[in-house]
């Protein structure tokens, strides 16, 4: 098994784990917030006021666009010392990643290195069985694919912790996907996983002949100037300045409570959920990206299409793009990307004209839990309204 490094674009590791009580304490001071035009600032203020509580200990916010911009943010830093969360602290951002991967996806497209109605298989013969030759990579990149999830080990969120340092190689993730019947027929339904993304970050080093951080780093991350943002690789502590995660769990005396996950290993999310960011550069990613900035010309549009088909598990029409997802909020077309690592939600949004974007990272103890976490929902609903 290949242990992958990532590219680090800060030097100093914390250090040290700690287990955190099962009781949260009083609430940190209220939320610090500035207001420079007229915007949700009152409901944004109400959506994070109060934290820590049982559904989070932070949560830090920015919405920006012609409406208005609004900085907040609430919580603590961590349970030990309930000192104020820090507004600029780096993140695990989850599934955000995938817009990143992408993005570099269709750079290449456009350069003709990467042909979206080309097979998976005909770049990854010896890795794709004939089983899933059909498979295209734009269906990778829309979850229309029909390869199921790779087998990872335990099935709890204990379980989960206890195998937390293990490093998953992406190709092992493929075969062991791939190796099991398909969902269903590609191109015919959408389900939302990982293993399309991990296909395509392979995709990305067949034929850049360059690892998948280097290239994310040099198409993305340096271009935008963003310094904060980076792949951790097999690392399992979060660089430079961060505010704790929590999760709800079983803890080692039988009692359930809150534990410090914020030393984790992400080498399961690699391509599709690995990424560790600030909210300010994820608010200049987004922004970039709503221009035409990071792709660009007609192919920024895959980015803005659903595909006509349902969704495997619900019927319901399907809501994912190419590195996007779509909810009709307050009346109008929101497109974005949420992301969950263990301990942290967040997400990027933006309405199609970039009149209103919203970036979050919320310190939630459900994360990865059945339905949205109470504050990020909230957050949501206060930047752009109900569904």
């Amino acid at each position: 098994m290949k242990m992958r490094t990532g590219l680090l674009t800060a030097a100093v590791l914390v250090a040290g784990i700690a287990v955190g009580p099962s009781v949260l304490p009083a609430a940190a001071s209220a939320p610090a917030a500035s207001t420079a035009a007229p915007s949700p600032g009152p409901a944004l203020e109400a959506a994070i006021a109060g934290l820590p509580r049982a559904d989070a200990t932070a949560a830090l916010v920015r919405v920006g666009g012609r409406e208005g911009v609004w900085h907040g943010s609430s919580g603590v830093h961590d349970l030990r010392t309930g000192r104020p969360a820090d507004p600029a602290a780096r993140f695990r951002a989850g599934s955000v990643t995938k817009v990143f991967t992408a993005a570099v996806a269709l750079q290449l497209a456009q350069e003709g290195r990467l042909d979206l109605d080309r097979s998976a298989r005909s770049y990854l013969p010896e890795l794709i069985p004939a089983s899933y030759a059909g498979v295209t990579v734009r269906q990778l990149l829309n979850h229309t694919h029909g390869i199921p999830a790779p087998g990872f080990p335990g099935t709890t969120v204990e379980e989960a912790y206890a195998n937390r340092f293990q490093v998953h190689d992406p190709e092992d993730m493929v075969r062991s996907a791939t190796s099991k019947k398909r969902e269903f027929a590609p191109g015919e339904r959408q389900h939302y996983l990982n293993i399309g993304y991990t296909v395509t970050g392979l995709l990305i080093e067949r034929v850049t002949h360059d690892s998948y951080e280097r290239q994310v780093a040099r198409r993305v991350l340096g271009p935008l100037g963003l310094r904060n943002t980076y792949l951790p690789g097999s690392a399992a502590r979060i660089a430079g300045p961060h505010n704790h995660g929590y999760q709800t769990m079983r803890l080692d005396d039988g009692t359930t409570g809150l534990r410090d996950v914020s030393v984790w290993r992400a080498t399961d999310g690699w391509a599709a959920g690995d990424i560790i960011s600030t909210t300010a550069d994820l608010e200049r990613f987004t922004d970039a990206l709503f221009q035409g900035r990071v792709v660009r010309g007609p192919l920024l549009e895959e980015m803005f299409t659903l595909p006509e088909v349902t969704d495997f598990g619900t019927g319901e029409p399907a809501a994912y793009s190419v590195g996007l997802s779509m909810k009709v909020l307050g009346g109008r077309e929101v497109w974005g990307k949420t992301g969950g690592r263990w301990g942290y939600n967040a997400a990027i949004a933006s309405t199609r004209d970039g009149s209103r974007t919203l970036v979050y990272s919320v310190n939630s103890t459900d994360a990865k839990g059945e339905g949205m976490n109470r504050t990020a929902e909230s957050i949501m609903v206060a930047a752009y309204g109900r569904p």
